[in-house]
């Protein structure tokens, strides 16, 4: 059969399969040749397929001048263009494309075109995009206007919108009204409340959900982390392991910050262990966060095991380990870890440099720690934060050079903030200097005027220098305002459960029991610990396991 012979629609019918094997731009610019060349190049169908293709293959620039070409288009091809620009983040495009569809007038039938149910979900994607709540409004009354609130796709992208937009009322009333929610909707909306920290909402929700996914898990844990709930976030993940629910990588990267803070090191290398056994460590952000938990639960060697280990190491890697190897005290270590940096031609970043900084303090590397930080600025372009200050003035401070430190506080181009200014006095403490400690107590006094801690640590600089008048002075003031130091606390990882203890909390189970045997080893008596064990049953009347 001729081609000549051939209806328009079976010419296009053709062209269909070629579009299925089109993975590049030179491939659909043939096939866009054979259109043209068969009089075609006005076919709303194909250039919808062209169109998708472009779709798959991120050429939104050829996918505007194909679109531009067709002097009558239909709703497809509207649609079609819509979604790609949504889906390679040109949401402004996607939306001047919508107002111009609900303009544009058919020549056939002298009819608006009309948005059908695929139009709005690539719609309101554009307006979460743009984080314009105002503009999804519009798009959600059209969404009522045109009949599609209770298509499940339209009313989950909706939802999605508010979410992002983070009008989370809007997004319950919608979750609310839905006739059928499936597992995006009931996700979406928890992790929206995880997000932005409402987690009694969030575990409201979660606990009503007929069925949870990992996604579901992940953002409670997340969301608890996220408002530094850690006790609550380890619960979650233990529920979870319970339950049977393998961890993804996703979820092992929410719990170990909770680990970290809480020091709970034997879930973090029990996660160390499943991470390894599932092949999680091919992923660095894994990687990364297991060191930052080793690090911060004191177990800087193992860190570093396991970054030496690291298949693909970024700059989080770097910077966390060099962090880390700060904290620990292993000033030349960290140095030397930068220089290995600097040779993997791995660009620093600000906590880079933040924790090259605090390696100085640690060791006292004054001289080293500010040619550091003029090193941001001169050879990699990074502007010194509060950070940063902080810790130059920290170092110089230490280091005995307060005049300096009090010059750098003077001349930064941010307001010094409370730690700054505390930073300071407590390094005027140390060198026994009034002067500038009562410049920085004047500063705290207007930043923080009712912290005790700060009146503590001035009244101790002139018990130093032996101005006993001063420390009475600072007394009655203390008294007079009637301020209360905040109780310290301590955690302590048992049989995986973690415990926190408050200074003068006497609610513990066998509190009664635990200050005795603090007494017992205060008194520096040869006690054995059976020894200590068998005194405190005694007192108490009952048996107290050794284990």
């Amino acid at each position: 059969m001729l081609l000549g012979a051939l209806t328009v629609r079976e010419l296009e019918n053709l062209f269909v399969p070629t579009f299925r094997n089109c993975t590049h731009l030179n491939g659909l610019k043939k096939i866009h040749a054979f259109i043209i060349k068969f009089s075609l190049s006005q076919s709303n169908f194909l250039l919808t397929k062209m169109v998708d293709v472009c779709d798959k293959t991120g050429q939104v620039e050829y996918a505007t001048l194909l679109f531009q070409q067709v002097a009558q288009r239909n709703v497809f091809l509207y649609n079609s263009i819509i979604k790609l620009y949504a889906n390679n983040s040109r949401y402004s495009l996607a939306i001047i494309l919508y107002k111009q569809m609900r303009r544009q007038i058919s020549q056939a039938e002298k009819n608006p075109i009309l948005p059908n149910k695929f139009t709005f979900p690539f719609v309101l994607k554009s307006c979460a995009g743009l984080v314009c709540v105002s503009l999804g409004r519009q798009v959600h009354a059209n969404v009522v206007k045109f009949g599609f609130e209770s298509h499940s796709i339209t009313d989950n992208a909706l939802m999605d919108m508010y979410v992002k937009c983070d009008a989370l009322r809007d997004a319950r009333k919608v979750f609310d009204e839905m006739r059928a929610r499936d597992l995006i909707s009931w996700n979406g909306l928890l992790s929206g409340y995880a997000r932005l920290g409402q987690m009694r909402k969030a575990r409201d929700l979660f606990e009503e959900m007929p069925d949870k996914t990992i996604v579901s898990w992940t953002a409670m844990i997340s969301g608890y982390t996220g408002i530094g709930c850690y006790y609550e976030a380890l619960e979650i993940f233990r529920e979870m392991q319970v339950l049977g629910i393998e961890a993804d990588e996703v979820s092992v990267i929410s719990v170990l910050p909770a680990c970290a803070q809480l020091g709970a090191l034997e879930i973090g290398k029990w996660i160390h262990v499943y991470s390894d056994r599932n092949g999680l460590l091919r992923s660095t952000v894994v990687c990364n966060a297991l060191i930052e938990m080793y690090a911060k639960c004191g177990c800087i060697n193992a860190a570093l095991r396991l970054f030496n280990r690291m298949l693909k190491r970024d700059v989080v890697s770097w910077s966390t380990m060099i962090g880390g190897l700060a904290n620990h005290g292993k000033a030349h270590v960290a140095i030397k870890l930068f220089r290995d940096m600097q040779r993997a031609k791995i660009e620093p970043n600000g906590i880079t440099f933040l924790g090259l900084l605090s390696a100085c303090v640690h060791a006292g590397f004054w001289n080293g720690g500010l040619k550091f930080f003029n090193s941001m600025r001169a050879d990699y372009h990074l502007e010194p934060e509060v950070e940063h200050y902080g810790c130059l003035v920290d170092l110089l401070g230490r280091s005995g050079h307060l005049d300096q430190a009090l010059e750098i506080i003077m001349k930064m181009p941010m307001k010094p903030d409370s730690k700054i200014w505390g930073s300071l006095l407590n390094s005027c403490r140390i060198h026994c200097n009034l002067e500038v400690a009562n410049i920085a107590m004047e500063h705290l006094i207007e930043i923080e005027p009712d912290d005790i801690g700060n009146y503590v640590l001035l009244s101790n600089i002139y018990a130093d220098v032996g101005m006993w008048e001063g420390v009475l002075k600072i007394r009655k003031l203390i008294r007079s305002k009637s301020m209360k130091k905040t109780p310290g606390c301590s955690l302590i990882e048992v049989n995986n459960v973690v415990e926190e203890f408050v200074s003068g909390d006497y609610t513990k189970p066998y509190a009664k029991d635990l200050f005795l045997m603090l007494e017992l080893l205060i008194s520096n008596q040869n006690l054995s610990t059976e020894d200590i064990v068998e005194i405190i049953s005694e007192d108490s009347g009952r048996s107290i396991p050794l284990s």
